[in-house]
């Protein structure tokens, strides 16, 4: 009787699922699905469901309606992660794995594979919430007089998938690409800040949850400009969605021609924060490690790098025991 050695026993993994990329672009497809389920779905409660369902009757009154986007938002980047952190790590946005690879720790060959499944999961993570809140689309758009999505009061409804710039921009998408660069540059700092085991690191499994609140954070402070995509698949995927269910010019190119921003800017900002984090933090969290396995090879760690409390008395020890060395140099001399 013939063994199957290709069925893998519990926590093995083997076979494509093990070695091919494809399990990790089934991953990033998934968490981006999951992302924008969520992240797209707690708009279309503000723009539509609320008022539509009859629950309230006016949209974005006060700062409320903001919150709960930038509230909800922070949760779908939590949840995306969790789903998907345990293979890919989660980047689910292609500014997230641009930032790796330029970093070194991502292998190039991976980007564009990575980039098409982010694109397609969130793609099919704003048709899930299209599919769930159409009704309530087309009755806010009757109930206002919009005739047809393409319509410029189709604007509304387009909001609640992906983005565009404030009125105040008007026609300078040069001042909207630089919101778009600082706020994912400060994700991406984010990011890096709490993914590092040298830095101080967060326990308990809780890096999504502070992913999350990052997002939040942008959004409470760089969110209203041009409602802070941060994330070239989280705009584009739902935007050609958008493009092909009706609304027409408010997709591509929408206003001004702005459908590149929310693409290059992240790019950008992605980029320069990994050198910014590199030269101000890195750099340095990385010369005290390398000092203090010279010097106390046993000092006490915290995951990949050291607790912060030793490391700090530890650097102190050091610095004396350096300072005593340039004394005893001195005096022999």
């Amino acid at each position: 009787m013939s063994t199957n050695t290709s069925r893998p026993g519990y926590g093995v993994k083997t076979g494509w699922r093990a070695e091919s990329i494809w399990s990790e672009m089934l991953a990033e497809f998934f968490g981006c699905f999951v992302l924008l389920a969520f992240g797209a779905g707690c708009v279309a409660v503000a723009v539509v469901g609320l008022t539509e369902s009859g629950r309230t009757s006016v949209i974005f009154q006060g700062a409320g309606g903001w919150m709960l986007i930038v509230w909800g938002w922070a949760f779908a980047v939590i949840m995306a992660i969790y789903v998907a952190g345990g293979v890919t790590g989660a980047h689910i946005n292609p500014a997230v794995t641009l930032a790796f690879a330029l970093k070194g720790d991502f292998p190039w060959r991976k980007v564009l594979p990575y980039w098409l499944a982010q694109v397609a999961g969130c793609f099919a993570g704003a048709a899930i919430v299209f599919l769930d809140y159409f009704k309530a689309i087309d009755a806010w758009n009757l109930s206002h007089q919009v005739l047809s999505r393409a319509d410029p009061g189709g604007m509304t409804t387009f909001s609640i998938f992906a983005t565009f710039p404030a009125a105040y921009y008007g026609n300078e998408m040069g001042l909207a690409l630089l919101d778009q660069v600082i706020a994912t540059f400060f994700l991406v700092l984010f990011v890096f800040a709490i993914i590092d085991n040298m830095n101080v690191g967060p326990r308990a499994n809780l890096a999504p949850f502070l992913v999350g609140l990052a997002v939040a954070a942008i959004g409470a402070s760089f969110g209203t400009g041009t409602g802070y995509a941060i994330n070239p698949a989280r705009d584009f995927g739902p935007r050609f969605f958008c493009w092909l269910a009706g609304w027409g010019s408010n997709a591509l190119p929408g206003p001004h021609g702005y459908w590149w921003v929310p693409i290059l800017g992240p790019l950008i900002g992605a980029s320069l924060a990994v050198f910014a984090y590199d030269w101000f933090i890195s750099r340095t969290l990385c010369a005290r490690a390398k000092l203090l396995r010279e010097r106390q090879p046993h000092v006490e760690q915290h995951g990949l790098g050291f607790k912060l409390e030793k490391l700090q008395s530890a650097l102190e020890e050091v610095r004396k025991e350096m300072e005593a060395d340039r004394k005893a140099a001195g005096e022999s001399s």
